[in-house]
């Protein structure tokens, strides 16, 4: 009698065509690879990061996500379609899962360490005065912002000393474009008690040069806190390696 069931049914697949698909000897890794993650993982530990580059940090976590292969091709891969390391750790799913050999695994691993990376340095500013924070309030923006595909306008408010109360995000938009709404600013303002405000916002180019609406915008927003007694200390417009503030430009 014959069966109903298909051949692809019953047969498995010769070849293991996933993101770990795997490269045994005798059922283990073999030395080269195996030594080399050693290797890897000893000279990170001794040295930190400063010990090893971009493609081999990159590898130090695709290690765990793809245990059983050699993942040194797959690095340099990735760093050729998106940079560098931070280009590829917040990169957008869509765009990584078109890389042959980045499955579910390896962008789950990516996207921890890119929350793990934005609430360490989320922590460093938080409940701190901004003043003596500056530059760690800076990397914290370019760590949030700086490789988003699309416009993000956020705000940070301070308190009468200007301590870092709330950080959030106001508005997303397109590549070119995000809508933000004075009075709703100063709404938000009120409702946290706020004395002061830093506006943020990315531009995809990677360019932070302020487009003429950038500009308008802000001295909208200015108008409407000003009746309030709620001060515009700056507005930082986040590219790909660098930013513009407003305040050190004088356009506030």
């Amino acid at each position: 009698m014959s069966s109903s069931r298909a051949f692809s049914d019953v047969q498995p697949s010769l070849f293991d065509t996933g993101e770990d698909a795997p490269v045994l000897v005798n059922g283990k890794l073999p030395s080269y690879i195996r030594d080399h993650r050693q290797r890897l993982k000893e000279r990170f530990m001794a040295g930190g990061s400063a010990a090893v580059p971009d493609y081999e940090l990159l590898e130090l976590v695709l290690f765990s996500a793809i245990p059983r292969r050699d993942v040194k091709p797959l690095a340099r891969e990735l760093l050729d379609r998106f940079g560098d390391f931070n280009g590829v750790i917040s990169a957008e799913p869509d765009r990584l899962s078109e890389m042959s050999g980045v499955g579910q695994s390896v962008i789950c691993s990516f996207k921890i360490v890119e929350a793990a990376a934005q609430r360490l340095a989320r922590a460093k500013v938080m409940q701190k005065e901004v003043i003596s924070s500056w530059q760690a309030l800076v990397d914290y923006c370019h760590t949030a912002m700086a490789h988003n595909r699309i416009e993000e306008f956020r705000i940070l408010y301070l308190d009468r000393k200007n301590i870092l109360i709330a950080d959030e995000a106001q508005a997303r938009g397109t590549v070119d474009h995000v809508p933000v709404y004075p009075r709703e600013v100063a709404k938000r303002a009120l409702e946290l008690n706020a004395s002061a405000l830093i506006l943020v916002h990315n531009h995809p180019s990677g360019d932070p040069t302020p487009s003429s609406s950038d500009i308008d915008m802000t001295a909208q927003i200015e108008r409407a806190l000003d009746p309030l007694g709620i001060t515009l200390h700056d507005h930082l417009v986040i590219g790909h390696n660098t930013e513009i503030s407003f305040r050190s430009e004088g356009l506030l």
